[in-house]
């Protein structure tokens, strides 16, 4: 029978690391808005987001995959104890914990809320999804909402009464918002008649919280086809009635869409406007809202990383406990068929999958600690040059730390599974859900092919490469850090020559665009982003190493030398085995080879 024994998701010790060693966020303090804060504030924070989901949320974690919601009347019910755990995020102040005191928040840095909240999305990533959808609707309305509409909609939502989603996709458009359909009419109470459906809304209704605001895209009668016509609109599922009663505002499930993974979350399709009594407020500007949008995106984007990192995370400890007490097979030098089993932990192949495992999960939680140090800078560095550079190698890698972990975590949670073996493919152990719930990740806020394009035909070559160039010195940074604390020439020498690789192969691609074979440019960029993300993770890994060198040579107790050593090994797995793989991509990026594209369709 499964093993009873908690799961820690993380490693406390190692969110510690990355947080105060490597990112140093105690330094943010000594920005003036974040002042107010302190190291010992932001480890309560970090203890309270920890014992909530070990002893909260995780508990529940297996009932609510078990139970995924129904709808029933109408309306769609949850598990039963999802309100209780919706209630103490609530009181933990998560939904506007990043937003400052003027509408309720802590005005915590996303630095250290971002760590924090790996603890929920490791411990139960569908119930932690009503808060990151919640949070990122109203955050989407106090940026470019007017007063009325951020007292009467922003509030609710920041108080936990009210919950949020975003609502993009429609059945026939898919990823394509060009092709968005959904329709506003204005109305002469200065409101709009929405009609139209949307579908795969995470979160769309509940029965948990009062109301739900639908944060949708739309088009106004009149406005242009493609992007440009598209507005941004708020649209709760009941509003305001004469008598200061919610009363239904024509918003209607028409189905729940059941899942593979994520299955606490609902994910549904709704109707707008079946009565033509559908009423949407305008946010911001008409003909803006893709663009005012693309906050709301960014933030779930990185969102997705952090989940895939989390649940990698959980899968991860779960197999390396497994592989310490499992018991099966001797040496391959043992002749002695009546000498005992050793754990599994003591055959080479299964430490090779741990310290892969290892690798993925804390260079993700690296990357997206950096991305999120960047969140923070490029809105408070104490100059505009630091807030404009940060801001640029924010835009550079969020498409990096949504997809790497999201893809390679996938194959971390396959690996959790290889380690209980016969056992890991069972229901009554715990990887095959993670393994579900990860393949979500690849897809939710922008498939993997999506962020490539993103990556490569927008970000790495905007501003005449200025974000790729900022990178480069980041990395060089690195490089030269790790130089002088004594990590071993040989990995830093590799991560130099791969940034000069990564940089003029770049640039060499981009020609192809500027000289009009777009398509010829973009052919690879499924590969690009691979390389891209090998490379960056390398890096962050010769940093974290540069770290662990730094201390071991302050001197460290016998508990944190080992925990150092493990950070050394790690990264010399990574830029040794890992790496070299940039330069046949790179190869194959340059050929241009074209199978693909030249297949004829009836070929297939």
């Amino acid at each position: 029978m499964p093993n009873t024994r908690p799961n820690p998701l993380l490693s406390d010790r190692d969110i510690a690391f990355h947080l105060f060693e490597e990112l140093d966020a105690e330094s943010l303090t000594r920005l003036p808005a974040f002042s107010a804060h302190s190291r010992e504030g932001f480890e309560l924070f970090l203890d309270s987001c920890r014992r909530f989901a070990r002893e909260q949320l995780f508990p529940l974690y297996r009932p609510m995959d078990a139970e995924p919601p129904v709808l029933r009347d109408g309306r769609v019910r949850v598990h039963p104890r999802m309100g209780d755990l919706w209630r103490g995020m609530t009181e933990l102040g998560l939904i506007n914990a990043m937003r400052p005191e003027a509408v309720g928040g802590q005005g915590l840095p996303v630095t250290v809320f971002t760590l924090a909240t790996a603890y929920l999305m490791a411990g139960n990533l569908s119930a932690y999804g009503y808060v990151g959808l919640t949070a990122g609707a109203a955050h989407l309305i106090e940026t470019f909402g007017d007063a009325a509409l951020k007292d009467a909609l922003m509030r609710p939502m920041y108080e936990g009464r009210w919950t949020g989603t975003m609502a993009l996709t429609e059945p026939q458009a898919g990823s394509s918002l060009a092709d968005v359909r959904t329709t506003a009419t204005p109305a002469a109470d200065g409101t709009y008649r929405i009609r139209g459906s949307k579908i795969f809304i995470s979160g769309g209704d509940q029965d948990f919280a009062e109301n739900t605001v639908h944060l949708t895209l739309a088009r106004i009668d009149g406005a242009p086809a493609g992007t440009k016509g598209i507005s941004l609109f708020a649209v709760p599922a009941r509003r305001l009635g004469p008598d200061g009663q919610l009363v239904p505002n024509d918003v209607h499930v028409a189905g729940v869409i059941h899942k593979i993974g994520w299955r606490g979350l609902p994910s549904l399709a709704l109707n707008y406007g079946e009565e033509g009594d559908c009423h949407g407020w305008l946010v911001g500007a008409a003909g803006r809202g893709l663009p005012q949008m693309f906050q709301m995106m960014n933030e779930a984007r990185l969102m997705v990383g952090m989940n895939a990192c989390a649940s990698a995370s959980a899968a991860y400890h779960e197999a390396l406990a497994y592989a310490q007490e499992r018991t099966q097979g001797r040496p391959l030098t043992s002749r002695d068929p009546s000498s005992a089993p050793v754990p599994l932990v003591a055959h080479a192949d299964v430490r090779r999958m741990l310290l892969r495992q290892k690798a993925i999960v804390e260079g993700s939680l690296s990357l997206l600690g950096y991305t999120a140090l960047q969140g923070d800078l490029s809105h408070h560095a104490d100059s505009e040059d630091a807030r404009a550079r940060a801001s640029l190698l924010l835009d550079l890698l969020t498409p990096v730390a949504k997809t790497f972990p999201s893809e390679k975590g996938f194959e971390a949670n396959a690996l959790s599974v290889q380690v209980h073996g016969g056992y890991g493919y069972t229901s009554e152990y715990m990887p095959e859900a993670w393994l579900r719930d990860q393949k979500l990740n690849t897809i939710h806020e922008g498939t993997s092919g999506i962020q490539s394009l993103d990556l490569l035909g927008r970000k790495a070559v905007a501003g005449g490469g200025e974000a790729l160039r900022l990178y480069g010195e980041e990395v060089a940074r690195t490089v030269e850090r790790a130089r002088a604390a004594g990590v071993e020439g040989a990995l830093c020498d590799a991560l130099a020559a791969a940034t000069d690789g990564l940089l003029s192969l770049t640039m060499e691609v981009a020609g192809r665009g500027l000289a009009g074979d777009v398509d010829g440019m973009l052919r690879h960029s499924s590969h690009y982003l691979d390389l891209f993300s090998t490379h960056a993770i390398a890096w962050r890994w010769l940093e974290q190493a540069a770290v662990a060198e730094e201390a071991l040579r302050r001197g460290a107790g016998a508990t944190d030398a080992a925990f150092y050593e493990g950070k050394r090994r790690a990264a010399a797995y990574w830029l040794r085995t890992e790496l070299p793989r940039c330069a046949p991509l790179a190869q194959l990026i340059r050929s241009n080879e074209d199978s693909y594209a030249a297949m004829p369709v009836e070929a297939f």
